[in-house]
């Protein structure tokens, strides 16, 4: 096999495999929808930094889609940039609260937690 053949093989798999791994967005808001519902609930330090972290990653994913009310937009549109900016919103929330979880303030952690719903609410108008 030629040089250029291989290279050409590679770079699909390894294309093919960057999008299998990405979660589609629907996916990913209920991760974090699931993930923030058991933030709220649990008294466990762990279980809510565990359920931050996990918003988080799903956060970081959705970021690299574009929602289905924007399908065609192209991806430094205006509304496309604005939705990512939701979600770099979120994850700054996400951040400050899991710092202070990782301070062992919960219930400090828990507020800034709530301040999601805030955030959720802004943005689920926009492009849900």
């Amino acid at each position: 096999m030629s040089q250029k053949i291989k290279v050409l093989v590679a770079a699909i798999l390894l294309s093919a495999s960057t999008l299998a791994m990405a979660n589609d967005i629907p996916e990913d808001m209920d991760t974090i929808a699931s993930n923030y519902s058991a933030v709220l609930k649990t008294d466990s330090l762990e279980s809510f930094k565990q359920g931050l972290q996990g918003m988080r990653s799903a956060a970081l994913d959705a970021q690299k889609g574009i929602p289905t009310k924007l399908k065609g937009k192209a991806p430094d549109s205006a509304e496309v940039q604005d939705y990512r900016h939701g979600l770099t919103i979120l994850i700054g929330q996400i951040d400050q609260s899991l710092a202070l979880a990782d301070q062992g303030k919960l219930e400090e952690a828990r507020k800034v937690a709530q301040e999601f719903k805030g955030t959720r609410d802004t943005y689920h108008k926009k492009y849900r």
